[in-house]
């Protein structure tokens, strides 16, 4: 039961990250989704790559989390079994 719940939380947790551009930007928010959309707009770039880069390795440090919890969450996993 655990695990749907926990795979639903980080792709929640994911998408609030890389979803910051469209809610930040209509209710004009400061932050890395107004950072962005500026950035777009100067052609700076740099800071494109830059916070592209970042969410980047947020999404993949969360899936990297999240499958680390699932050994916790749930004890079989951790076994290997390689075809043996």
């Amino acid at each position: 039961v655990l695990l749907p719940m926990a795979t639903r939380f980080g792709l929640r947790l994911a998408s609030m990250i890389t979803g910051a551009l469209v809610v930040e930007t209509i209710f004009a928010y400061p932050g890395l989704g107004t950072l962005l959309f500026n950035a777009i707009a100067m052609r700076d770039l740099p800071l494109i790559q830059g916070i592209v880069l970042f969410s980047a390795l947020a999404v993949l440090g969360i899936n990297l989390a999240l499958d680390l919890l699932y050994g916790r969450l749930d004890p079989r996993i951790k076994e290997v079994n390689h075809g043996r």
